[in-house]
């Protein structure tokens, strides 16, 4: 297993959860599936449920809505491999938790730095494609998900965009894809 950590970006639906999930299996013994998703409403309950159910126990699931660094950190000492699912939405809960998402982002490059007996999977949104927001809040969100980006494309070993189920390499190597596919919910 490299120990060089990797960033899994696409759109929604995109199949990037899927591939991060087979490289994860593939790529470490005892997985853990590091989950930034908070269950507030009925859909995203389901959401998760789903979510869940399509793992099949194949993964420790750590939920963790903001103390992202920490998290890692602690699921480093008992697992290989740490899929951190995803990175916009703890993006937006740190917004709505009034944090500063910059210095976040800071933390979590030095966790990264400093994890060294696990590989982090990383998997966010790439909401910079459409058009432009009509909002504040939205323009903000999207600035600094495409920083965060960037910043961690910098240092990840490997980085992918998935477009239609389909992995493009953006830095290193093409991903395993030896098992069978999971779907995203």
């Amino acid at each position: 297993m490299s120990n060089g950590h990797v960033l899994v970006l696409g759109g929604a639906r995109s199949g990037k959860t899927g591939l991060a999930e087979r490289l994860a299996m593939r790529r470490g013994s005892k997985p853990a599936y590091l989950a930034t998703a908070e269950a507030l409403d009925g859909e995203m309950s389901e959401r998760v449920r789903t979510h869940q159910q399509q793992r099949q126990g194949r993964f420790a699931t750590i939920e963790e809505p903001l103390e992202l660094g920490a998290a890692i950190v602690a699921a480093a000492r008992s697992h290989d491999v740490i899929l951190v699912d995803c990175l916009t939405l703890w993006i937006t809960n740190l917004l709505m938790d009034n944090r500063n998402v910059a210095q976040a982002v800071d933390e979590l490059m030095d966790t990264l730095g400093e994890v060294t007996t696990a590989q982090v999977i990383l998997v966010s949104n790439e909401v910079g494609l459409g058009i432009v927001p009509d909002n504040a809040l939205a323009r903000m969100f999207r600035d600094l998900a495409g920083s965060a980006h960037q910043r961690l494309a910098e240092i990840c070993t490997d980085v992918y965009f998935v477009v239609a189920g389909l992995p493009m390499v953006l830095k290193g190597s093409a991903p395993e894809t030896a098992e069978p596919k999971v779907h995203e919910a």
